[in-house]
């Protein structure tokens, strides 16, 4: 049997022009090779799985080739130096680091120090570095990464070129993710790739690993059920269900619904407070300026779209209103599931409400 590489390492970068979401980082640095212009010490810092490692690998490889007689066919591997400060944050591992700094490479132009997760050196390993960062050898560039920057001493961050990495946009993640699917002939829904995306919340690495798992599970097809099912989130049918039964004032559809829910597993909480946002997507729905925060697939944004129409504005806010009253409420009870159901059935009145309403002004007038 072969070994399996796993998506985030089979389809990891090796250019800049290949990484996801970081396009201005990426092009700052490439131009900065090109001119000459490159800090010998800089910061990559931002969240997990953004691509700040692999920011640093294709900076530290291109800074050697970039100055190299490119008819040799040189490695400059050696040249690449990596530090894993979460197990390597003593003052005698920057001591040791610091005495290697010392001497010049044997083939190319620079030594590259990538010290991943920086900030979890000691107080003391950070003053032993302090000197080496503020004037390092000429044949010396460091490149220092964190998930988090405040916790990196001032004097530190002062003597470095900030990169600062953004999460990655749900888009720019469907996009690749799509791509790598048609690589690896996996038949997928675009709404199955949005919702792992959305699930990643803008790391990359998450959604990889994410999109290997489904795939797997699915035996290379991805579906909006089989993502629903495998990340145990509640699937939108069940959403748009609820708000016809409500339209309908169909108050025992919307209990047994609940309890079909909850013997799924899910929290109560969870479906009040996902409920609120469907409602809030109808709301957002039915105004062809404010469609574009829709935050969905394509196919499920036809949904939204169409079962807007139904709603009345009205009928949105007060539906909102009780799922969020539902929602602050849901904690503080004893009796949690009741919390539920009679904002349910406060959802099947809002009709009859609307309707004596109507009734009443046509009285009066």
């Amino acid at each position: 049997m072969s070994q399996y590489l796993v998506s985030a390492r089979k389809y990891r970068p090796k250019e800049f022009d290949e990484v996801v979401g970081q396009e201005a980082i990426a092009q700052t640095l490439e131009n900065a090779i090109k001119n000459d212009h490159l800090a010998q010490a800089l910061l990559f810092c931002g969240p997990r799985g953004v691509g700040k490692t692999t920011c640093a690998r294709i900076l530290a490889r291109k800074i050697n080739e970039a100055g190299a007689d490119q008819t040799l066919d040189e490695d400059f591997a050696f040249n690449v130096f990596e530090l894993d400060a979460a197990s390597n944050n003593s003052v005698d591992d920057i001591r040791n680091l610091i005495d290697q700094v010392r001497f010049p490479p044997q083939t190319g132009k620079y030594k590259v120090y990538i010290i991943d997760e920086v900030h979890m050196l000691t107080q003391n390993a950070f003053n032993a570095f302090l000197k080496t960062l503020e004037e390092p050898p000429a044949h010396a560039i460091f490149i220092l990464a964190t998930t988090e920057k405040h916790k990196i001493i001032p004097t530190i961050l002062s003597r470095c070129q900030i990169y600062d990495f953004k999460r990655i946009s749900i888009a720019d993640m469907k996009s690749h993710l799509a791509q790598i699917a048609q690589k690896e002939s996996v038949e997928y829904e675009d709404d199955a790739l949005h919702l792992i995306a959305q699930k990643a919340d803008g790391a990359l690495r998450d959604a990889l690993s994410i999109f290997d798992r489904i795939a797997t599970f699915g035996d290379g097809k991805l579906s909006l059920e089989n993502v629903s099912s495998v990340l145990n989130v509640l699937d939108y049918d069940v959403y748009f269900n609820t708000t016809d039964l409500a339209l309908k004032q169909d108050i025992p559809g919307l209990l047994v619904q609940l309890n079909d829910v909850v013997q799924k597993g899910f929290d109560p909480h969870l479906y009040i407070v996902g409920l609120a946002s469907h409602f809030r997507d109808l709301l957002v729905s039915k105004v062809p300026e404010t469609v574009g925060l829709l935050d969905v697939g394509d196919n499920t944004k036809n949904r939204y779209l169409s079962q807007a129409k139904e709603c009345s504005v009205e009928f949105l806010f007060q539906a909102i209103e009780i799922c969020n009253t539902a929602d602050i409420n849901f904690k503080s009870s004893k009796n949690q599931r009741l919390t539920v159901e009679i904002a349910l059935m406060q959802l099947a009145s809002i009709q009859n409400q609307e309707t004596a309403g109507a009734k009443k002004k046509s009285l009066a007038s």
